[in-house]
C-alpha cells in the first residue's frame, strides 16, 4: 500500500463488503485512483499502485464486471462513516441531482444522448453522448477548517438509462409490422425504464431505510420537484424544491360543514399565480440579506402555507416567493414540506445545494469521473462511482487527519487564501503518501532535504 496509513484505516472499514481477494483489489484500485496523475483507466490504476507484473491485469477488470460485491452495501458503510463523523445528531441534509459524463463509442452499456447543461444556453439546447448519473450527497455545511464553504459528499448513485440505452441490441421494427398509412406507432414506455425522479426516490428510500430514526431533508431543483418525487417521499424525508413557473397553488381545504352530504372538498380556493402574488398589495414583502456559500444577495420574500395540488395533492407546504432586488435573478417560488422551518432556514438550506455542482466539477477534473472506459453492464454501473466514493473519503480523511498536514505554497500574487479546496485536500493526501514512501529511502533531514521536498510537492501537484 502506497497511501498514508491514516487513509488506509478508513479503507479497512469496507472489509465486510468484500471477500478477501476482492478487498485486496479494492485497496489497490483506490490507491492507484488517488495517486494517479493521468486518466483513471484501470490499467493506469494498476501502474500507479505498483502492481504491474504482480498477477494478471484482467483480475482488476473483472473486479468491476464479474466479482460479487454490492455497490449499495459499499454506499451504506460509507454513509454511516460520514454520518457518525459529521452529523451524529440532528437532521441529515442531502442534495440530489444528476450529472452528465461524456463518453465515446456506441457499444457502451447505458450510454445515450442527454442534455448538456454546460454547452447549452437559453436559446440553444445541446445534447451529448454519454452516461447520466443520478447522485445523492450529504451536505456538510461550514466545517471548522472552511467556515464559509459547504461540501457535498456523494453517498448513493444510480445510472439513468434512456430510450437509446434500452433499445441497444434490439432490432428495428420491420416494415411489415408498421401500421397502415405510414404513421409512427405511439411510443410506449418500456417496462424496465425508470426516470431520473424515480431513481432519486429509489435512493431516498435506500438512505431512509439506513437511518429510520433520523429526519432527512433533501434539496433538489425543479426537475425533481413534481409528483413523481413529492408523492413518493418516505415517511422520515422532507423535500425542498421549486414550484413550476406555471404551477397552480390552492388554499387548504375548508372544514366540512355540519350536515354536508357527499365527499368533502380536497382543496380550497385557487391562489394567484406567481406574478399575481408578487403584485398583490395585501401581502407585503420582507427583506432578508444572505451572505453565505451559494447566496450573496438581498432578497425580498413572501411566504404562506398552501397546497401544490398537482404535485403533492392535499399535503400542506410552506411556499416562499423570492425577488432579487438587483434584478439578476427571476422571481421563484420554493416549497418545503417541513412546516416548522422559517423562510431563512428554507432558503439557506436550498442555496447549499450549489455544493453538489462543485462536487461534480472536482470529481471530473481531479478524480476522473468521466475517464472510466468499461463497457459491460456491471462494470459501467460500478466503476465511475468509485471516483465519487473516493471524493467523500478524501474529505472525511482531511477533516480527521489531513488538515494537520495542510500548507499552501508561497504565492506572492495570492496571499488571501485561507480555506482549502478539494484539490488542496487531494494534494495533501498525495504529498503525505509520497513523503512517507521516500523517507524509507532518503532521509528527510539529510543533505537532500530541500530536493526531497521539491520532488514530493511536484509529484503531489502533477495532474
Amino acid at each position: 500500500m502506497q497511501l498514508t496509513p491514516s487513509f488506509q484505516v478508513l479503507l479497512h472499514n469496507f472489509h465486510d463488503v468484500f471477500t478477501a481477494p476482492s478487498f485486496r483489489l479494492f485497496l489497490l484500485i483506490l490507491t492507484g485512483w488517488a495517486l494517479s496523475c493521468r486518466h483513471r483507466f484501470i490499467t493506469e490504476c494498476i501502474f500507479t499502485a505498483g502492481q504491474v507484473g504482480l498477477g494478471h491485469w484482467s483480475c482488476f477488470h473483472r473486479f468491476f464486471s464479474h466479482y460479487a460485491w454490492s455497490l449499495d452495501s459499499l454506499c451504506q458503510v460509507l454513509t454511516r462513516l460520514l454520518v457518525e463523523h459529521f452529523c451524529p445528531d440532528g437532521p441529515l441534509v442531502l442534495a440530489g441531482d444528476d450529472t452528465l459524463c461524456r463518453k465515446r463509442g456506441l457499444s457502451l452499456f447505458g450510454a445515450g444522448m442527454h442534455h448538456d447543461p454546460l454547452c447549452s444556453s437559453k436559446k440553444v439546447k445541446v445534447f451529448a453522448w454519454g452516461h447520466d448519473w443520478v447522485i445523492l450527497a450529504l451536505l456538510i455545511r461550514w466545517p471548522w477548517w472552511a467556515p464559509t464553504k459547504v461540501f457535498a459528499l456523494p453517498i448513493a448513485f444510480r445510472l439513468y438509462v434512456n430510450r437509446q440505452g434500452l433499445a441497444k441490441g434490439k432490432k428495428k421494427q420491420s416494415d411489415k409490422t408498421k401500421p397502415l398509412g405510414g404513421k409512427k406507432p405511439k411510443w410506449q414506455r418500456p417496462p424496465n425504464h425508470r426516470t431520473r425522479p424515480e431513481l432519486l426516490v429509489e435512493l431516498l428510500n435506500l438512505v431512509a431505510g439506513w437511518f429510520p430514526a433520523r429526519r432527512i431533508v433533501v434539496c433538489a431543483d425543479s426537475a425533481y420537484g413534481g409528483r413523481s418525487v413529492l408523492r413518493q417521499l418516505p415517511a422520515n424525508v422532507d423535500l425542498i424544491s421549486q414550484v413550476h413557473p406555471q404551477g397552480v397553488l390552492y388554499e387548504p381545504a375548508p372544514p366540512r360543514r355540519k350536515g354536508q352530504r357527499g365527499a368533502g372538498r380536497k382543496k380550497g380556493e385557487r391562489l394567484p399565480d406567481l406574478q399575481g402574488w408578487a403584485n398583490e398589495a395585501g401581502s407585503p414583502w420582507q427583506e432578508l440579506t444572505f451572505d453565505q456559500y451559494g447566496l450573496h444577495t438581498t432578497l425580498q420574500v413572501k411566504s404562506q402555507q398552501a397546497l401544490y395540488y398537482q404535485a403533492g395533492k392535499d399535503r400542506l407546504l410552506t411556499i416562499v416567493l423570492t425577488r432579487d432586488k438587483t434584478g439578476k435573478r427571476p422571481d421563484h417560488r420554493f416549497y418545503c414540506t417541513r412546516l416548522d422551518w422559517d423562510v431563512r432556514q428554507i432558503l439557506t438550506t436550498y442555496a447549499s445545494r450549489w455544493a453538489l455542482e462543485v462536487t461534480f466539477e472536482g470529481a471530473k477534473q481531479v478524480l476522473g469521473l468521466e475517464d472510466a472506459a468499461n463497457r459491460l453492464p456491471k462494470a459501467v454501473q460500478r466503476t465511475a462511482p468509485m471516483a465519487l466514493v473516493l471524493y467523500s473519503l478524501v474529505v472525511l480523511w482531511f477533516d480527521a487527519q489531513g488538515h494537520k498536514h495542510l500548507h499552501f505554497p508561497e504565492r506572492p500574487w495570492y496571499r488571501r487564501k485561507r480555506e482549502p479546496s478539494f484539490q488542496d485536500m487531494v494534494t495533501t493526501l498525495r504529498r503525505l503518501s509520497w513523503e512517507e514512501k521516500i523517507a524509507t529511502v532518503v532521509s528527510p533531514s539529510g543533505p537532500h532535504k530541500k530536493w526531497v521536498a521539491e520532488v514530493t510537492e511536484l509529484m503531489a501537484r502533477v495532474g
